[in-house]
Formats: structure tokens, C-alpha cells, sequence
């Protein structure tokens, strides 16, 4: 029941955002009389951030223009889109949409402002056809790109925790190797001093009283 309350709260953006994103995907599947042809449309997805949706005859092209704030999530999104491209090419993913990544805007966004078009780890652009919608396939296709930024996000934040906590273990690897390196005589030295600077004194009550009368 836990499961099925997540699901339906993480559906909200696939309901209020993916709407418009469904309303051209569901006349590729009818192939009916588009009036929309080849117009582009922009769906706001993160605040003063928008992808880009160009309906056409046979296939509608998804374009989104990937950014993010911090300069390591940049380096590693970048990266991370690059594997993705090409992990696209395996022989187990052909019928799954053509994926492409660019520095650069594609073509298609000709004519489209300055500011919707700075994308700091470049741009995904992936193409629909009808065989991916059909059916089922739908909803799962609306989901996946309606929370595709997302997705790559959250790749990213993994990458970088799982590299942070590599780096910890390496470097105390490293710092007990160091330890195990050292001779026998700067062990016994360090831990004289270790010793030295924890021992004290045994004052008695008469001592104690003595010397602060003195002061």
C-alpha cells in the first residue's frame, strides 16, 4: 500500500506536465490530420526550464536541453549522456527510441531564444515513433520523458556519492599503509608521547587547598 501511495504522488508530473506530451503522442498513434506539423512546442519542466516537442507526420522528436548548477554534476551528466547515446547501440536496444546527444542545439531548434537554449552539459534529443506508443507503451513512454531530467539527475548524485565514498576508503587505506611503513622506533617514539601527554598528577585535598591559598 506504501508502494502504491508513491507511485500515484510521483504520477502527478506524468498527469499535470506529460498532458501536453500525451496529446501529440496520442495523434501519432491515430495518425490523424495534424495541424501542428513541424511547429515546435515548449513544455516547462523545472523552474524557467523547458524541453522541446516537434510533432511530425511519423515520429515526434523530443529535445531536451540538460542543465545543472554545480560544475561536477555538469562534467559527470555529460558523460553520463555520452554512455547513454552510445549504450543505445547494443543489439538488445533496437526497438527503443534513436537517442542523440549534441554540444550544440539541433537544428530544430532554430529560432529559439538565447536563454531556453543554455544548456551547460548539452543537449538529448530522442525520436518517437508510432510503434512507441502503441498500446501500453503510452503511459511508460510518457512517463520516461516527462522524468527523464530527473532520472539523469539522480544517476549523477549517485555517481558522485559513490565516488566520494571510494575516495574516503582509498585515502584511510592509504593512511594505514602509511602507519604500517613507518619503523618500530618512531612507533614506540609517537606513542611515548602519547603516553606522556596523558599522564598527571595525584594531588591529595591538602595540596590542592595549599596551592590556592597561594595564588
Amino acid at each position: 500500500q506504501k508502494q502504491a501511495l508513491l507511485v500515484k504522488i510521483a504520477s502527478i508530473r506524468e498527469v499535470v506536465q506529460g498532458a501536453p506530451l500525451r496529446v501529440i503522442l496520442k495523434q501519432l498513434v491515430s495518425r490523424g490530420v495534424k495541424s501542428d506539423l513541424n511547429q515546435l512546442v515548449s513544455l516547462v519542466h523545472r523552474p524557467n526550464e523547458s524541453f522541446f516537442v516537434i510533432p511530425q507526420a511519423e515520429k515526434v522528436t523530443v529535445i531536451f536541453p540538460m542543465r545543472f548548477k554545480d560544475s561536477i554534476d555538469t562534467v559527470l551528466a555529460t558523460s553520463f549522456l555520452q554512455e547513454f547515446v552510445e549504450a543505445r547501440r547494443t543489439a538488445g536496444l533496437n526497438n527503443a527510441p534513436p537517442c542523440l546527444w549534441s554540444s550544440s542545439p539541433p537544428q530544430e531548434l532554430n529560432g529559439v531564444s538565447d536563454q531556453a537554449l543554455s544548456a551547460n552539459a548539452g543537449f538529448v534529443s530522442f525520436v518517437i515513433y508510432p510503434r512507441h506508443v502503441e498500446g501500453r507503451k503510452l503511459d511508460r513512454t510518457v512517463w520516461s520523458l516527462s522524468t527523464f531530467h530527473a532520472y539523469v539527475s539522480y544517476h549523477v548524485k549517485s555517481s558522485e556519492g559513490f565516488m566520494h565514498t571510494r575516495m574516503r576508503r582509498r585515502v584511510e587505506s592509504l593512511i594505514d599503509a602509511l602507519d604500517r611503513a613507518k619503523p618500530d622506533s618512531e612507533k614506540s617514539e609517537k606513542a611515548s608521547k602519547t603516553e606522556q601527554n596523558r599522564s598527571f598528577k595525584r594531588t591529595n585535598v591538602r595540596d590542592g587547598r595549599s596551592s590556592f591559598n597561594s595564588r
